[in-house]
Parts: structure tokens; C-alpha cells; sequence
């Protein structure tokens, strides 16, 4: 098995910048800059940083006025997601052009899958660079690309060093290229993980690699001690997924641009998530059986609540009314709030059982055709077309005024 993964090199701030280059402007890449929030309210969250800003210790994720106070001077420019979802499908286009198999891991990543493509191209390092090249000459940024014969070392590979470089990483590099690396750097070892192992002197990938297993499992449990284990050993045996597979879960967050103080005002932007999620879920023929609340306070507390439910559901109003309640029980009404969010699970499809209530079905049938007719509507004329009452009276505008994100879980 041979695989590639292609890891667009600080791909928001990148797209802004060759965006800005196309308009006769100075490339931001080149200076301390970054991606997030509101410059003139200095509010919200680092989605990407430049190298020089780097060096000021600026960190993806963290206040952009705490950004600003270590570097003053840093150049702030607010998201696009609508550029980056044109220049991860631009790029992906290209990386087709060689594969016979593409996984899209996220908006700027992606695994190729080119085993069986030995005789086409008899040297991987060689055609890793063309496609680099290649991105580069086209699209105007850069890429790093890890090669391995697995997922897992692919992607461990294209996080050496950056930017612009091709690395591999195969069984029998493992020992002098991952080995030697700190734990953080093991794909999904988190935070709280690291901590744990470290304190029982696991410090480095390779501590991890020859520490018994059973010990692993007892340290953090069995089935996350069992799935590091196997990475720290390189042992990976996920395909490259060209299809992609049935989604188990859908969930939509927004990082709001000033603190929410008011129900009213949670509840409307509730409304606007529902909206947003339940359309997505219905575009894949999706069904909820479980609904989840997501808050994060100005303090970066995060708290969440969830309610299976009675009935599956894709109606938007069932999603938000049950939103509405669990956040009215999850809030205490008076903490400022940074961030909602909202999460579709136990996603059922056409064929699967579906429990009915005989007094619900006649409501629901009615919510659900309104649904369908809004959702035909916003695919022949756009999303903007058609918005819900009380979101068009109080300004509520999805990925646009509150920069929401929409994932898929698979």
C-alpha cells in the first residue's frame, strides 16, 4: 500500500494571501499576520497564523486580543470560507490528476491512495514534488506532502518539517524519523493523554512503542490505550476512502462576534444553526435520533447537553425547539457567551425503522413538506433566498455574520 497525504501549509492565511496577491496587494505571508475574528472589535479566535507571526508566539485558537498584545502590530484578516472551499477544490482537482483514489480529510486536507501506481511513476518522492510543484504554479500556495504505506504515517510524515516539503515516512524509517518524537506529536494523542502517560515516564512516541500494552490500557483505557499503541507502532489499517461513507453525525458551531447576554439572542442564532444542519442532514437523506447543545463561554469553559429523542427527526423546528430547551436548561442566564453550537447523532437513513406516533404523524408530515419545499427552493436559487421570520428581523446570517463552521462526522 502506498499512500500520500497533501497538507495545504497554513491554508486560510494562504488563500488570503495569494487572493491579496491577485489584487496588486503586498503577500501577508511575509509579514506577522493572521486569520480570525474582527480586526476593529479585536473579537473572536487565531484560525491561522503566518510563520513571522509565529515567531511572536501568536498559537492558532487563542484570543485575537490576545494575539494583538503579544504582536501590536499584527495584521488581522477576517475568514472567507467561501475562498477556501474554492482553493481546497482547486487543489484537490489537481492531486486527482495522479490518483486513482482521493479521501478529502478536511477543507485542506487530503489522502491519495497510489498503490498500484509503481510502474506510472516508479519514484513517489519524485511525483510527490510535481503535484507540490504543480499546486504551486496553478494555485499560487504551497503544500507539504507525507508519504508512507499507511494513512497514519502518511499524515505523521507531512507534519515533519514545513512548509513546502515532501517527507516520507515507511516501517523502517519508524524508529529514527517518529520514535524520537514527544508524544504530543502522535496523531490523537491529546492534551489530558499526553499528561497522563508523561507522569509514568511514557514521553516519547517510542516510550510509548515499547511499553506493554496491557499497561497502556490500564493507564487510559483500553480502547484509546490499544488505538495509540497501535500508531505509536505505526500500525494503521484504514483505507483511503474515495466514496465517502454514510455520515453518523452532523454538527454546526458558531464563534460569535460579541458575548451573548439574552436568551432571546441565543435562541435566534439556535434557529439559524438548526436551520443549517437540519438542511445539510436532509441533503443526505438523514435522520436524527439525538440532539446536542454546545456553549463556550467568554472564558473558554465549555459545557454541553444533549436529549435522545422519542422519534427520529429531519425537521428543522423539532431540532431547534429541542436546541431552545436543552441551552435554557444548560445556561444559567448570566455568564457571557462566545460560542454555540449545535450536534446531529445517531443518524438513521431510508430503509431504517422509523418509530411513528400516531397523533404526531399529520404535523410532522406538514413540517416536513415545508421543509422539502424550502430546500428545493435554496438549491435552484441559493441559501440566501429564503430565511426564517424572526432570523431576517434580527440580522442572523450563518457563515457570513457569525462565521459558522458545519461538520461531518463519519
Amino acid at each position: 500500500m502506498l499512500v500520500f497525504h497533501v497538507d495545504v501549509n497554513s491554508a486560510y492565511l494562504s488563500w488570503e494571501a495569494v487572493k491579496r496577491v491577485a489584487n496588486g496587494e503586498d503577500d501577508i505571508r511575509l509579514v506577522p499576520s493572521a486569520i480570525g475574528g474582527d480586526p476593529e472589535k479585536r473579537s473572536g479566535i487565531i484560525l491561522a497564523k503566518s510563520i513571522p507571526a509565529k515567531k511572536y508566539g501568536i498559537e492558532t485558537g487563542e484570543p485575537v486580543a490576545m494575539a494583538l498584545r503579544k504582536c501590536p502590530k499584527l495584521l488581522l484578516a477576517k475568514p472567507d470560507f467561501e475562498l477556501y472551499e474554492r482553493n481546497s477544490i482547486a487543489f484537490m482537482n489537481i492531486c486527482r490528476e495522479y490518483a486513482p483514489a482521493l479521501e478529502k480529510y478536511s477543507v485542506d486536507e487530503c489522502f491519495l491512495d497510489m498503490t498500484g501506481t509503481e510502474r506510472l511513476y516508479p519514484d513517489p518522492v519524485r511525483v510527490a514534488n510535481e503535484i507540490k510543484g504543480k499546486i504551486y504554479e496553478r494555485l499560487g500556495f504551497t503544500v507539504n506532502i507525507g508519504i508512507g504505506s499507511n494513512k497514519l504515517l502518511a499524515k505523521m510524515a507531512s507534519d515533519f518539517e514545513k512548509p513546502n516539503k515532501v517527507h516520507t515516512l515507511f516501517p523502517e524509517e519508524i524508529p529514527y524519523k517518529m520514535w524520537p518524537l514527544p508524544l504530543k506529536d502522535l496523531f490523537c494523542c491529546g492534551h489530558s493523554t499526553v499528561t497522563k502517560l508523561n507522569k509514568h515516564y511514557i514521553k516519547t512516541i517510542g516510550d510509548l512503542a515499547h511499553t506493554d500494552l496491557e499497561k497502556v490500557q490500564s493507564l487510559i483505557g483500553v480502547k484509546i490505550g490499544t488505538q495509540l499503541y497501535e500508531y505509536a507502532n505505526g500500525i494503521c489499517n484504514s483505507r483511503v476512502l474515495p466514496i465517502p461513507e454514510d455520515a453518523k453525525g452532523y454538527s454546526i458551531s458558531t464563534t460569535l462576534e460579541s458575548d451573548v447576554k439574552k436568551y432571546e439572542t441565543a435562541h435566534h442564532i439556535l434557529l439559524a444553526l438548526a436551520d443549517t444542519v437540519a438542511t445539510r442532514m436532509r441533503a443526505d437523506e438523514g435522520k436524527a435520533d439525538c440532539v446536542s447543545v454546545i456553549i463556550r463561554s467568554n472564558d473558554f469553559k465549555f459545557r454541553s447537553h444533549q436529549k435522545k429523542l422519542a422519534v427520529i427527526t429531519d425537521v428543522t423546528n423539532e431540532i431547534y425547539e429541542t436546541s431552545v430547551k436543552l441551552f435554557d436548561e444548560l445556561w444559567d442566564g448570566h455568564t457571557p457567551l462566545r460560542l454555540l453550537g449545535i450536534s446531529l447523532t445517531g443518524i438513521r437513513r431510508e430503509g431504517d425503522y422509523v418509530q411513528k406516533l400516531l397523533f404526531d404523524d399529520e404535523k410532522k408530515e406538514k413540517a416536513r413538506s415545508l421543509d422539502k419545499a424550502v430546500d428545493s427552493i435554496r438549491n435552484k436559487f441559493g441559501l440566501e433566498i429564503l430565511k426564517r421570520g424572526s432570523m431576517v428581523e434580527n440580522n442572523i446570517d450563518v457563515g457570513k455574520k457569525y462565521k459558522a463552521q458545519i461538520k461531518v462526522n463519519k
